[in-house]
């Protein structure tokens, strides 16, 4: 038993990667600590909303770290690191013809869920519905840019980190996806009078 337990919670990222290759456990358990429930949250919103697969998702993704924590890159930041191979799990799975069907299929099977039939709640539905189709339109690196930004509010500094990317890129790339986006969803600008 040690009598003083070594405090991991002000301890940066890449210094418990760090440890973690040298087989620290408890280092394991801060990163998790810091980074499970946002990266399901991640993974939830870019698989469209199917919490098992994220949770699959979360669950190899840590693994990759525990199996070869010597692969992190000591030159980036760790969250950009790990939310780069997130982005490369993600663009994987959207290669995946299979989740392409059955994302298909919940849409048919949900489309009509937990909503009250009130003017305001229609139009919201209806926005959201053509938002997201129109997400999954785009190619799958500028549905990660779009969510980095807009959903995880990230920093177009971070964004360049993990896309790997120069950040006038990532501003140039912002730009052409919002303005493709209200153009295909004008129709549901307020009327100016």
């Amino acid at each position: 038993m040690q009598l003083f337990q070594k405090n991991y919670s002000t301890k940066p990222d890449e210094e418990l990667m760090l440890l973690l290759t040298k087989g620290g456990q408890q280092a394991f358990d801060e990163l998790y600590r810091r980074y499970s429930k946002p990266m399901l949250n991640f993974f939830f919103r870019m698989l469209y909303n199917d919490r098992e697969k994220a949770e699959d998702m979360l669950h190899d993704l840590f693994l990759k770290i525990i199996d070869k924590p010597e692969s992190f890159d000591h030159t980036r930041t760790f969250s950009s690191w790990f939310y780069m191979l997130a982005g490369n799990m993600v663009r994987n799975e959207y290669r995946s013809y299979q989740i392409r069907n059955e994302y298909e299929q919940h849409k048919r099977n949900h489309s009509e869920e937990g909503f009250e039939l009130n003017e305001e709640n229609i139009d919201r539905q209806i926005f959201n519905q053509q938002l997201q189709t129109e997400l999954n339109s785009l190619n799958p690196d500028a549905k990660i840019l779009f969510n980095l930004r807009f959903v995880e509010e990230m920093s177009v500094k971070k964004i360049a980190e993990i896309m790997e990317c120069p950040e006038g890129t990532v501003k140039s790339r912002l730009f052409y996806i919002t303005r493709q986006l209200a153009k295909k969803l004008l129709i549901y600008k307020p009327a100016i009078n």
